[in-house]
């Protein structure tokens, strides 16, 4: 997705284990398959499996806000909650949007570098194409996990759906360790049916474990080079939940159905849709509840990720960590060169599908 947003991050900090712990990963994807240094995705100090909810120490909430509605690429819809006044300097969160493509609108032709985006499709269906032959769909319940590197340019259109209805999703973008910007563009479609999907609390809570670890259950693996932990979560009424995270991630969720209400004791804070919820650094488990005489249930995804000890300058699609950097990647993009030589005289085919 395009953004015209210019923002500099101030330094988030790595906790020093998780540095010191790498391991070489396997990665598929429409590239070659090749070797890279990754950060492990559970790290070493986690044992959430052998600690009962009880135990854990509950995050307090620290801000809870309304993602209001706006206008993105060309005719789309957003909310948008990461990337805003109201939430910025997240790592290694960098944008969040939940968005709603009509018939005729769409993210047209447009270049990335430094990032990684996640797309999750929560209905319709979304094509992709880019600049290297790449192309591809994902449908209900499917994501796409996109590494830019050191530069793509692509397309991302919705399919037109019988019914006329638009296609609706989230897309978060999240930062690349300052190490593998420069590191080649690469894909990893993650279909729905290799989703874990578990039922806790009786069967009042279902829970998708899109990537990390929930109640003894681990995600697909080899998904993004920054780990990022995410759940989608529904509860019923009268259900209640305790998810483990790792300690020192930054953590937030975005309420997509009903009311939920998350935290514990006096500290619990009553959520509707469409709001996301931030929670402290402090602690390693978040709770969320539904009550009992709620008339719907409630939705959320639960989303945390290993903060990355640099800083970060953005200027739209380009995310790198200096001023300089970002200059040489508007000066690459517009020169063919230094990843976009592809883009030189590139169009897709899906992006000619506009209406004009």
């Amino acid at each position: 997705m395009l953004t015209t947003l210019l923002v500099i991050h101030d330094k988030q900090h790595i906790p020093s284990t998780t540095c010191i712990n790498r391991l070489i990963v396997r990665v598929r994807d429409f590239w070659p398959t090749t070797f890279f240094f990754g950060i492990p995705l559970v790290p070493p100090t986690f044992f959430a499996p052998s600690k009962p909810a009880n135990m854990t120490v509950p995050r307090a909430i620290r801000q809870a806000f309304l993602a209001i509605e706006q206008s993105e690429g060309a005719g789309a819809r957003v909310r948008r909650s990461i990337g805003t006044p109201k939430l910025r300097n997240f790592s290694p969160f960098l944008m969040l949007d939940h968005f709603t493509i009509s018939p005729g609108a769409g993210f047209p032709d447009h270049p990335h570098r430094g990032q990684e985006t996640i797309t999750y499709l929560l209905k319709g269906a979304v094509d992709h194409e880019d600049f290297a032959g790449n192309k591809g769909t994902i449908e209900t319940g499917d994501l796409q996990f996109m590494t830019a590197g050191k530069g793509i340019m692509h397309a991302e259109m919705p399919r037109q759906n019988r019914d006329g209805s638009a296609n609706v999703g989230m897309q978060l973008w999240v930062d690349l360790p300052e190490k593998l910007k420069a590191c080649e563009p690469r894909y990893r479609d993650l279909r729905a049916a290799e989703i874990p999907e578990i039922k806790v609390d009786d069967g009042n809570v279902t829970i998708k474990i899109i990537s990390g670890q929930s109640h003894d259950t681990d995600s697909v693996q080899e998904l993004a080079y920054t780990p990022v932990w995410i759940f989608d979560v529904t509860i019923k009424p009268g259900g209640k939940v305790t998810q483990p995270l790792p300690v020192g991630w930054n953590a937030f969720a975005y309420t997509l159905k009903g009311s939920t209400t998350f935290g514990v004791g006096k500290d619990q804070v009553t959520v509707s849709q469409y709001h996301n919820v931030v929670f402290e650094q402090k602690g390693d488990s978040v709770s969320a509840e539904v009550a009992k005489g709620a008339t719907e249930d409630g939705q959320f995804l639960l989303v945390a990720g290993l903060p990355l000890d640099q800083k970060v300058v953005q200027y739209g699609p380009f995310v790198l960590t200096s001023q300089e950097e970002v200059y040489q990647a508007m000066l690459d993009y517009q020169s063919h060169s230094n990843g976009f030589e592809r883009a030189k005289g590139w169009q897709s085919e899906i992006g000619k599908s506009m209406v004009h």
